[in-house]
């Protein structure tokens, strides 16, 4: 049913864990009925130095999730806020079918993420 990549990533999930001094913070899903994904960002320079991630979900969203943090790390802001749903289904080789909407929280939650940072930075109120 799932890829060698997939299952790696998901048996072997990269960036696991909590920044606690983190610049970004970006959350998605509902942690009280299902899928939930919190992700935290370290910024320099306007590149991702650091980033790490909290999941709850099946092994295709824990596995989507670290594939997302393997496509921002090191990337400039603008950089990963083009990481999509899409290139992280492309990133693991796809996802059965039936599981392909477990992809849709990484990309979603980094790009609030980097909301939250520039938002802190730049002092900017979003409606």
């Amino acid at each position: 049913m799932y890829s060698d990549k997939i299952l790696d990533h998901f048996i072997n999930p990269r960036n696991l864990g909590i920044i606690e001094d983190a610049d970004g913070i970006g959350v998605l899903g509902d942690p009280e009925c299902g899928d939930f994904i919190k992700v935290y960002l370290k910024v320099t320079d306007d590149h991702i130095s650091d980033i790490r991630f909290q999941i709850a979900g099946c092994p295709a969203a824990i596995a989507s999730g670290s594939a997302m943090t393997e496509l921002a790390k090191g990337k400039s802001l603008d950089e990963a806020a083009e990481i999509t749903d899409d290139t992280i289904l492309e990133y693991l080789g796809g996802l059965p079918k039936e599981k392909a909407h477990c992809s849709n929280l990484g990309a979603g939650a980094l790009h609030n993420a980097i909301i939250n940072y520039l938002t802190k930075t730049l002092k900017i109120t979003v409606i």
